[in-house]
């Protein structure tokens, strides 16, 4: 095991326990930290599965590898990021004699070595037009990505979204884009989420289990809708994720179920039938007819609640600003230290939405957890030990639920370093109230 997987294998091991080690102050959800997302069109979504669809029944039935269904539902997706702002790349690779294109789509802004990024495959299998494999995870990233576009939203991480070619084929665009990227650049990408038939006509809510960070989101705002969920099992390793997780970045995303047959008991949790989630899987009736709306809405308003909460906001904040710039060394796998501010002449209570602006110079921020302490005493998690990856260095400005805590008095910035190797030090930590 080579040094990055071995760290990586530590802070996911050591979560549980420093939990353990932190309950001395009792925390608040990570709720209370979280920017609100937008809610996503579910009709949106499905105007772009109309217009795949409409796109495969022109080409020959199929927007597979190689054909020229696939190069049509590129250029289709292409063209509504490009009128929406984002800067977009055409990646090109061979694979069984034919050419095969992969879309990648930056959102300008955010910390370049902080990169959050959401991903589908957008190819189908040549038997069908691909609607729920994988049109309905192509296009509720594509309504993502342009509702970020539309609310002009200014994540503090860099937002990168990616639609693979050949897929289908054994992950091949996935596989050649990560594999051609610099070291530099996978260390730069703290995060990966995939989305592999969210629309599936018998639906499952299926977690991916991978990083715990990217788990918790998926499952927080699926428990907040009184939804349950299972850990995902039929398809793990075999979409694009495996690509990134193989080569050390963190992972996760959501997945309705293909062609196992949903159980008695899965049948008493999410209703539906006890036949196949997707009956239609990797056929030709895989069609606009073959998707579930409730599951295509939950799963798109899922994908936006990770994508806003974990880039978190750069958006200024405006009022009273009370800040630390005094460095504070950040002992190595050792006690957590804290900068201080004192907060005097504010009326009443915090806001509901108090900015934390956070700057943390550090060369391997899976290792931090950072809590803002209320003058009661009251933690409230900003950023979990084991999230972040490898990247260097914190600069957010995360928004808390502090309202019921006096404003008046000495809030903290606690951190600690809960593994070894890696050092740095708080550079400055800022509230500002209205």
């Amino acid at each position: 095991m080579n040094l990055s997987a071995h760290r990586r294998a530590l802070v996911v091991a050591g979560a549980a326990l420093v939990g353990l080690l932190a309950g001395a102050v009792p925390a608040a959800t990570a709720e209370d930290a979280v920017a609100a997302a937008p809610d996503i069109p579910v009709a949106n979504v499905k105007q772009h599965l109309t217009d795949l669809q409409s796109i495969a029944s022109a080409n020959g039935g199929n927007r597979a590898h190689g054909r020229t269904g696939y190069r049509a539902s590129l250029d289709f997706v292409k063209a509504k990021l490009d009128a929406a702002g984002y800067t977009t790349t055409v990646q090109q690779f061979t694979s069984s004699g034919a050419t095969g294109y992969n879309l990648i789509a930056d959102w300008p802004g955010g910390d370049p070595n902080q990169v959050v990024m959401a991903g589908s495959h957008l190819d189908s299998v040549t038997s069908g037009p691909g609607i729920n494999d994988n049109g309905s995870g192509s296009a509720a990233i594509l309504e993502t990505a342009l509702a970020v576009a539309r609310t002009g939203y200014q994540p503090a991480k860099h937002l990168r979204f990616g639609w693979w070619g050949a897929e289908e084929l054994g992950l091949v665009g996935s596989k050649y884009y990560v594999n051609n990227l610099p070291a530099a650049e996978r260390a730069k990408i703290s995060g990966y989420l995939n989305f592999d038939m969210i629309g599936s006509p018998n639906p499952g809510y299926f977690v991916y289990d991978d990083d715990p960070a990217i788990e918790k989101t998926f499952k927080d705002h699926f428990a907040g809708l009184g939804v349950p969920t299972e850990i995902e099992t039929e398809g793990d390793g075999r979409s694009d994720h495996a690509s990134f997780k193989n080569a050390g970045i963190p992972v996760g995303g959501l997945f309705t179920g293909a062609s196992r047959t949903k159980t008695s008991a899965q049948v008493q949790k999410w209703g539906g039938t006890a036949t196949a989630f997707d009956r239609c899987y990797h056929s030709s009736c895989d069609t606009t007819a073959n998707i579930s709306d409730t599951a295509l809405d939950r799963n798109s308003d899922a994908i936006a609640h990770a994508v806003w909460t974990l880039t978190g906001t750069t958006t200024p904040p405006t009022g009273t600003v009370f800040e630390n710039t005094a460095d504070v060394s950040i002992p190595d796998n050792g006690a957590a230290v804290t900068s201080s501010v004192n907060v005097t002449g504010i009326t009443g209570n915090a806001p509901s939405s108090l900015p934390v602006a956070v700057n943390i110079v550090h060369t391997y921020i899976g290792d931090l957890q950072v809590q803002l302490v209320a003058p009661d005493g009251t933690a409230y998690t900003l950023k979990a030990y084991g999230t972040g990856g490898s990247a260097d260095n914190i600069n957010t400005t995360y928004t808390v639920n502090a309202s019921s805590e006096a404003a008046n008095g000495t809030w903290l910035l606690r951190v600690q370093d809960n593994a070894a190797i890696d050092t740095g030090y708080i550079n400055s930590f800022r509230l500002t109230f209205p």
